[in-house]
């Protein structure tokens, strides 16, 4: 079983990349730096709340000392998105007002990036296709040469005991961090492993139909079935470079790394791919979540918002 482990620790990369708490396990005691990614819908989440200037505590899913833990550390606990605004959906944290301090329990991201201190990461960070240009940046800087770890979080239900389901969202976000890692897919070092070079390759591949691929997928398509469409369609919207943050978690809690929140129109990026998914899902979602389209697309149409995919 050592062996094993060692093999999977992807020894004389600068780039590495593993599944879910068995990848974690493998990469976190050699890499300084450590990047999670749980597009649907943890690091999506933390990357939106960030960027208004709150800062996010991860905490285990169905813990429960979560509300004492919020209590404590002046949070508001996020909960089902219908109780109320603030939970783990990324188009609900929009409207954080700056300054918010939430703690945000999730089964898959959350849990890993607890983990991810516990086995001595120095750093880490929440990377999704939103931000993945300017983790990559970050974990460079952080890293001083170390290897870095991307872990893809993939999916766990019923619960953080049940078996890993790779997922497509997860393999795209951990491909669009790597491929700004290593832009030109370098063959001397620092280089990808095969198995990040193999991800960074699934991204590239899909980047032209991101939102299409990503829409297609089995975790979106649960999302949308139960009226979240909206928060597939705002996952697959790469901000420009200039308007992105990394959430870096430093004392089990992520902060935008420049200390500052940004204007609330950085945060959505309405592109016209966006739009069209928007309206295809439009009478298959909820009256709710329709209503919260609606106004969403009087943004677009009054040109308030700017971005593209």
């Amino acid at each position: 079983m050592a062996v094993i482990a060692e093999d999977a620790a992807q020894h004389g990369f600068a780039y590495r990349f593993g599944w879910g708490a068995e990848g974690l396990e493998a990469l976190a005691p050699d890499c300084s730096v450590i990047v999670v990614v749980d597009v649907l819908r943890f690091s999506t989440a933390v990357s939106v709340a960030v960027a208004t200037g709150s800062t996010v505590f991860p905490y285990r899913w169905g813990d429960d000392g979560a509300a004492e833990f919020a209590a404590a550390q002046g949070a508001v606990l996020a909960g089902a998105r219908e109780d109320g605004p603030v939970s783990l959906s990324p188009t609900d944290l929009m409207s954080l007002p700056n300054g918010s301090r939430i703690v945000l329990p999730s089964p898959n991201g959350s849990t890993l990036s607890l983990r991810a201190r516990e086995l001595g990461s120095t750093f880490v960070l929440a990377g999704c296709l939103r931000n993945a240009s300017a983790t990559a940046a970050r974990a460079l800087e952080l890293a001083s040469r170390m290897p870095i770890g991307v872990v893809a979080a993939g999916e766990r239900w019923p619960g953080s005991t049940a078996p890993l389901r790779p997922s497509v969202e997860d393999l795209l976000g951990a491909g669009a961090v790597l491929a700004a890692l290593d832009p030109a897919g370098a063959v001397s070092a620092p280089a990808c492993s095969p198995e990040a070079a193999a991800a960074r390759a699934a991204f590239i591949d899909a980047k032209p139909l991101l939102l299409d691929r990503l829409a297609a997928s089995a975790s979106a398509r649960e999302l949308t079935r139960i009226g979240f469409a909206d928060d597939v369609a705002n996952a697959a919207c790469r901000l420009p470079g200039s308007r992105q943050v990394a959430p870096v978690g430093s004392e089990n809690r992520f902060q935008n790394h420049l200390g500052i929140g940004m204007h609330r129109r950085f945060v959505l990026d309405p592109s016209p791919g966006c739009r069209r998914f928007y309206r295809a899902h439009h009478r298959a979602v909820s009256d709710r979540a329709r209503l919260r389209h609606d106004r969403i697309d009087k943004f677009y149409l009054h040109g308030i918002l700017r971005g593209g995919c």
